[in-house]
């Protein structure tokens, strides 16, 4: 597993007594994604995460499934966060920042990001149910929670309005998706620095 520019890819395993995980990120990829964690509508979102940042994702997971889908859902992310931020390395030549609205249908969600380094989560986003279908929507913020802290992103996402509650949880992994897509690929301008002026984005 390389950690630079030529061949940004990342990988981790993550077992406890709770879920065993393995992910793989390719950032340079075309979106091309294989998952299976055994909850399909957090399937569903993480197919769409991959798509429109084009990160390359396999993702297997299994998890106490007959207990909730929380522990898969959390441990997923912090699976993927410290993949992406393997992949990443340094962070040398990355555009840094990015933010976007992302409209879907008669819901709207703006998601800002910095790649920093440094983690955190603004979560501004409510849902009408506490289900969407059988998935808790609660579980949205936790994975973003995981996500943000492994990768070490700032991140923030506000659902503007909408209706539908699986409309706003796939704009919520669209808009993150498209800002991580845009933040983390190399700016021409200054492909061979580190975009801060601390020399460090560690």
């Amino acid at each position: 597993m390389a950690e630079n520019r030529q061949n940004r890819t990342g990988e981790t395993a993550r077992m406890t007594n709770e879920t065993d995980i393995s992910v793989k990120v390719d950032i340079d990829g075309n979106g091309t994604s294989k998952i299976a964690t055994g909850v399909g509508f957090f399937d569903h979102m993480l197919e769409q995460l991959s798509r429109h940042s084009l990160i390359d994702m396999e993702i297997e997971a299994k998890g106490d499934l007959h207990i909730d889908d929380h522990h898969t859902v959390e441990d997923t992310g912090i699976a993927i966060g410290i993949a992406i931020a393997k992949a990443l390395g340094d962070r040398r030549g990355i555009v840094r920042y990015a933010s976007l609205d992302l409209a879907m249908d008669e819901t709207l969600t703006r998601a800002a990001i910095d790649v920093s380094g440094r983690p955190f989560l603004v979560w501004q986003a409510e849902f009408s149910s506490p289900k969407i279908g059988t998935f808790d929507t609660e579980l949205c913020r936790e994975f973003f929670q995981a996500l943000a802290q492994n990768a070490g992103i700032t991140l923030h996402v506000t659902n503007h309005y909408g209706a539908n509650n699986h409309h706003i949880a796939e704009t919520c992994f669209k808009a993150v998706a498209r800002v991580l897509r845009m933040a983390t690929q190399i700016d021409p301008l200054q492909a061979d620095r580190i975009p801060s002026t601390k020399g460090t984005l560690a």
